[in-house]
């Protein structure tokens, strides 16, 4: 796992990561590259210590944690995270590579899972992409504002929060306003790859993104094109 690997985005700090990892030698390669490719880092060791640091949801823009903590199961510990208000894109590290275990992290409320060991552009290149899914979507077009900060769709007349998936699903179709956005693009934006998703459940989390346009009182309707996919008008 080298630190060496290439620089991702903008020279100026892209977001603030933090790293739940026990291994010294691993998190000293996470932290090197991490700062190599822009990023601002914060380090604990413990289930313990990334609850007292990463608890607020304004802590971080991204979190890496491992499953396998001296004190507490990764798992357990993002799962506490989620109740407590932490709404940041989580990348799991584990050696654990079971469909099962891979599961289990996505119910805990995970984001994607990378297995150890791992190489280190790897893990960069799938932080950036938990990042992009959580930016703000053009609004000028739609009257949407999207805010990944608080996972909220603000309009003229109101707002309204959205869980982490939903933002995403949201921010996919925002991003082409008036655009039939197609289903499997929608659930690559929404869900890690890999994951196993309904057509039941797709349609699912698209009704609740339509109950809190409403609640926002949005200036246009989302719609969907049978057979094909979803479109903001």
């Amino acid at each position: 796992m080298s630190a060496n690997a290439p620089k991702i985005g903008h020279d100026r700090t892209m977001a603030r990561v933090g790293i739940c990892e026990d291994d010294p030698d691993v998190r000293r390669v996470l932290v090197e590259a991490l700062r190599y490719a822009g990023h601002d880092v914060v380090t604990t060791r413990t289930g313990r210590e990334a609850m007292a640091a990463f608890r607020e949801s304004a802590a971080v823009d991204a979190l890496v944690v491992d499953i396998g903590l001296p004190d507490a199961d990764g798992r357990d510990v993002c799962q506490a995270l989620r109740a407590a208000g932490q709404q940041a894109p989580v990348l799991f590290l584990t050696a654990l590579d079971g469909v099962h275990d891979r599961i289990s992290g996505f119910h805990a409320g995970g984001d994607d899972y990378v297995g150890k060991p791992f190489a280190v552009g790897e893990v960069l290149v799938r932080i950036e992409a938990l990042l992009k899914r959580t930016r703000p979507a053009p609004a000028a077009a739609t009257g949407l504002v999207l805010d990944p900060e608080r996972f909220s769709v603000r309009t003229e007349a109101g707002e309204a929060r959205l869980t982490p998936t939903e933002f995403r699903i949201l921010a996919a179709i925002a991003a082409e306003p008036g655009t039939v956005v197609r289903r499997r693009a929608v659930v690559a934006a929404g869900w890690p790859d890999g994951a196993m998703v309904s057509e039941n459940t797709l349609d699912s989390y698209i009704r609740r993104v339509r109950v809190k346009l409403s609640a926002a009182s949005s200036p246009v309707e989302l719609e969907t094109v049978r057979g094909v996919g979803f479109v903001l008008r």
